[in-house]
């Protein structure tokens, strides 16, 4: 997936004009404003792993906002990743292994030039800050290979790539009247851990040749949440200066009155109760993790106390829906997409957890499915979706001889509609620049083992191998273990093509070299929004009409409810 000799030639010219030291021989040494870390030069690329970002979160900084690490003086061994965050919800094989590891907040730097010292950032490189996808309960940054990222491939521009743990769970996302009380900060704390993540981006990019003037801050599914809880969270401005939202724009948040009715029960649960007193906020510090995790939820589903992140008022102070209608958060270039099939990868964790056949879900089944899905709250403290819709639904999408093709329909359109109006909504401000898309390849390599009556096609999850070489899961994923082993010579130029468009998207914000081809603007020089189709053999693009009509938007454009 790499082209040796060019990216050789990167390393050599880099070495040239910008000299580096080596630690004890075992790699290139860099100082950054905490202390030296002594990385490995990989397949012309430097990587510096588990570099801490923050002091553990334990103990008495267990639910607290992150505090600065300790500083070092002899270089630190920065080649191996850091500790796994603590999860239990691992989903089979997406993510994985199970963790107790609360001492978690390490990030990871991908770069092809270094530059010795604390330099001035001009000429730097444009940088990357990659956050992990896992629904907010799994997941790690150790995962995704950011090296062809880093060198741009042969399209793009080289840019320096940090990929980030962060708490995850209810270590990360928990609100309590007793935490809620100590006078900081509180609920979204994995979100503050992105946030202590980017200050320190913001200190050190020059050391690894980026330019701390040009971040762009993106993620994957829960990255992409996170992503738009810092687009939203006004302690988040100029920390960085473009967003990446992989599957998919930030819809809704539950409020915080949701999540201290789970953050009260947890602690009811957890024997500490649901005061707002010192002694509660202490027995709940004293827990284990084990304890945390086993009320946490299990390998396949999260509990009843898991909330993600929330509208706390203070760091995340509105819903992404009023942020979006009202331009009020920190505006940006955005780019922002989806894959044509989002829903099949719920089917096929559901179909790999049922007992004892894992078999495919059945009619009955799929109408259940659908019945709870659209009845009451559009998600977790929302509004109601209005009486009949269920019905409604059903006489769009009846289950038909392949139930698991009608949900994969139901589930995926309805969040494409979502979506186009989502960049609508940021489209009307003049400096939001927004650059739609969605891909469209149905026979990429996919990680699940094979099951029976289940094909992945542009499933949720399937892209992020385009851009992180060889992603595949967690420790129970298999490289195409479902059908081919590696991405075919088509789908390794569409991946070259999004690397190319990514990078260049972080130098600029316009994911072309220039102009509005391939990539058209959502809204173009017509104001008409189109989007690219990221697809094999060739891009391509849609019209607004043409999109709508293939996610059926016309039928769910009166279905879908938002948070005021």
């Amino acid at each position: 997936m790499r082209t040796t000799s060019i990216l050789w030639g990167l390393l050599f010219a880099a070495t040239a004009c910008a000299p580096i030291t080596a630690g004890n021989n075992t790699g290139p040494v860099v100082s950054t404003a905490e202390g030296p870390v002594s990385g490995l030069a990989r397949n012309g690329v430097y990587e510096f792993r588990g570099i801490p970002y923050a002091a553990p979160p334990v103990g008495n900084l267990r639910w607290m906002p992150p505090q600065p690490v300790a500083k070092w003086k002899e270089p630190r061994d920065a080649t191996h990743f850091g500790n796994i965050c603590a999860q239990v919800t691992t989903l089979g094989v997406f993510a994985g292994p199970a963790s107790v590891d609360e001492d978690c907040l390490y990030l990871n730097v991908f770069t092809t030039k270094l530059v010795n010292g604390n330099a001035p950032a001009s000429g730097g490189l444009p940088l990357i800050v990659w956050i992990h996808g896992g629904g907010n309960v799994d997941g790690t940054a150790a995962d995704y290979d950011g090296s062809k990222l880093a060198t741009g491939g042969p399209t793009g521009v080289p840019t320096v790539v940090v990929t980030i743990n962060y708490r995850l769970g209810l270590f990360g996302f928990l609100a309590h009247p007793a935490l809620n009380a100590e006078n900081h900060p509180f609920a979204d704390y994995g979100i503050m851990d992105i946030q202590a993540a980017l200050r320190w981006v913001q200190r050190n990019a020059a050391a690894f040749g980026g330019d701390p003037a040009r971040v762009t801050l993106g993620g994957q599914s829960a990255g992409a949440t996170d992503t738009g809880a810092n687009v939203i969270a006004p302690s988040s401005a100029g920390l960085f200066h473009r967003a990446i939202f992989q599957s998919s724009p930030l819809n809704a948040m539950p409020p915080l009155s949701l999540g201290l009715t789970r953050g009260s029960d947890f602690g009811t649960a957890a024997g500490c109760g649901a005061e707002a007193d010192a002694a509660t906020a202490a027995c709940l510090r004293a827990l284990s993790a084990s304890r945390v995790l086993q009320l946490q939820g299990t390998a396949g589903a999260n509990g009843p106390y898991v909330t993600g992140p929330m509208v706390d008022g203070s760091v995340v102070p509105i819903s992404p829906n009023t942020a979006w209608t009202t331009g009020r958060f920190n505006r940006m270039p955005i780019m922002a997409g989806n894959v044509q099939d989002e829903a099949t990868f719920g089917i096929g964790i559901t179909e790999y957890f049922s007992a004892p056949t894992q078999a495919p879900i059945n009619a009955a089944q799929y109408v259940a499915n659908l019945t709870t899905t659209y009845s009451g709250p559009e998600y977790a403290g929302g509004p109601n979706y209005p009486k009949g819709t269920v019905d409604a639904v059903l006489k769009q999408y009846p289950p038909g001889n392949d139930p698991p093709m009608a949900l994969n329909l139901a589930g995926s359109q309805v969040g494409a509609c979502r979506n186009r109006h989502i960049d609508a909504l940021w489209s009307k401000w003049s400096d939001v620049p927004v650059f739609a898309y969605e891909f469209n390849d149905r026979h990429a390599p996919y990680y699940f083992p094979k099951l029976p009556g289940f094909t992945p096609l542009a499933a949720h999850t399937i892209d992020i191998q385009f851009l992180f070489p060889q992603w595949h899961g967690g420790i129970l994923g298999v490289p195409g273990a479902s059908q081919s082993p590696e991405l075919t010579k088509d789908e390794q130029r569409l991946s070259d093509q999004l690397v190319g468009a990514w990078t260049r998207f972080a130098k600029s914000g316009n994911p072309n070299e220039s102009g509005n081809a391939p990539w058209p603007r959502f809204l173009n020089q017509e104001g008409v929004p189109e989007y690219l189709s990221q697809n094999v053999p060739t891009l391509s693009t849609f019209t607004n009409e043409q999109f709508g009509a293939n996610h059926n938007c016309k039928f769910w454009d009166g279905v879908i409810v938002y948070q005021p």
